[in-house]
């Protein structure tokens, strides 16, 4: 028998051009398949806030050779405050930089989606076909194949098609079974974010702020010029849920209703969000299913698992799972079906760890809804941080919050 027929090079369809996706183009491409990915904004989508690299998925950064470049694309962030209506710190924990234990707030790898994109299409661009401007409509499959039918009419046959298309994956819809449980565990809140001209005032911390009514406004800087604005609400309402999906105008309409009276930097950074040409909203959501692959057809990343934000492991949780897809298709792509068992009986651990993290209670109480409550939060943070307890906590810690899960060792 060949080497060839012993380890067959796969023709593989990769839907959604973002960082599981690129990441396990990156994979596949090293294992000798033939690797397309497809991405329906009409260029590489190098936008987005702020994300950071924690646990295991700095361990992934680190086996693909891309960490050294990474850290050459850091954001300087040095901590978290709660500030006060006045912008006056109440306390501040500051970023575990020891090398020990687990990440605070803020992590020691924090950098913009929009590098790290740029990072991981630079790794594949050489070995990966990349289309832009394209998504896949739908798609067939028997025991052979996947026919892919594109949004421009096209269509191509692969071996395998993956849904790397984000926590909204029209891929995810159409594998799982009818009368699956719907995938989306809500937590009640809601974020936008955009960008305002940074002032002398923005440091490299982090600062949050916490408003009457369920309400925060999170600023955070990552260059000299611009300045990051979250706003989160707690609200849970058909119109808070279905607003991410209206027009722009509406979209800044109905967050400025909200946050109009909440004050501290709100004055500023309303006007930012008039000015603005580009809000992102989105309920803050999990993704949890039983199904991530039918027959030729598999999930990855937000698709799949998504963690929501607030574990601290989404851009992680995508890198290793696009690792762990990878490596067992590398290891037997002769056998797609147990290659694609495997992926799933390896990596759920670690994801039911990650999503553990996420405690609908513990976030509603670091929200309050009155200001005797928020007096409450800082007091105890204060005290915590006059103690040095969050700086003990992390160093003292075994792991980070993909728990004592390893990545696994793939030739």
């Amino acid at each position: 028998m060949t080497h060839e027929a012993e380890n067959p090079s796969l023709k593989v369809l990769v839907c959604g051009g973002g960082i599981a996706g690129q990441a396990l183009a990156y994979w596949l491409a090293r294992g000798g398949h033939r690797v397309t990915v497809v991405e329906r904004f009409p260029a590489l989508r190098a936008t987005g806030a702020q994300v950071d690299l924690r646990g295991q998925g700095i361990d992934a950064i680190r086996r693909m050779g891309l960490l050294d470049v990474v850290r050459s694309k850091l954001v300087d962030e040095a901590g978290v405050a709660l500030v006060d209506a006045r912008g006056k710190a109440r306390a501040t924990i500051m970023a575990n930089t020891s090398g020990r234990g687990r990440q605070t707030l803020t992590s020691e790898y924090e950098i913009m989606r929009g590098d790290l994109v740029r990072i991981l299409h630079d790794a594949t661009k050489a070995d990966v076909n990349h289309v832009f401007g394209i998504s896949v409509d739908r798609f067939e499959q028997d025991g052979k194949r996947v026919v892919a039918h594109y949004s421009d009419g096209s269509s191509g046959e692969f071996d395998l098609l993956v849904g790397a298309d984000g926590q909204g994956s029209r891929v995810r819809r159409a594998i799982l079974p009818a009368g699956a449980p719907d995938p989306y565990r809500r937590v009640g809140i809601h974020t936008a974010y955009w960008f305002v001209p940074r002032i002398a005032t923005d440091s490299n911390i982090r600062d949050t702020y916490n408003a009457p009514g369920g309400r925060m406004i999170m600023r955070r800087s990552h260059n000299p010029t611009e300045t990051q604005v979250y706003f989160v609400l707690r609200e849970e309402s058909q119109e808070a849920s279905a607003v991410h999906r209206e027009s722009i105008e509406r979209r800044k309409e109905f967050w400025a209703d909200r946050f109009r009276d909440a004050g501290w930097q709100t004055g500023r950074f309303l006007e930012g969000l008039a000015a603005t040409d580009d809000l992102y909203s989105h309920e803050v959501v999990q993704v949890r299913t039983d199904t991530w692959s039918k027959g030729r057809v598999v999930l990855v990343g937000d698709a799949a698992y998504c963690p929501s934000p607030y574990s601290g492991m989404g851009i992680s949780g995508g890198l290793v799972g696009a690792y762990v897809l990878a490596g067992e298709i590398n290891r037997s792509p002769h056998d797609l079906a147990g290659a694609l068992a495997n992926y799933d009986r390896t990596l759920r651990p670690f994801v039911d760890t990650i999503q553990a993290q996420v405690k609908p209670r513990v976030l509603r109480l670091s929200m309050p809804e009155h200001k005797v409550g928020i007096d409450a939060l800082h007091s105890v943070a204060a005290l915590a941080c006059f103690l040095h307890i969050p700086d003990f906590v992390a160093r003292r810690a075994k792991e980070d919050r993909g728990g004592d899960w390893l990545l696994p060792e793939y030739p």
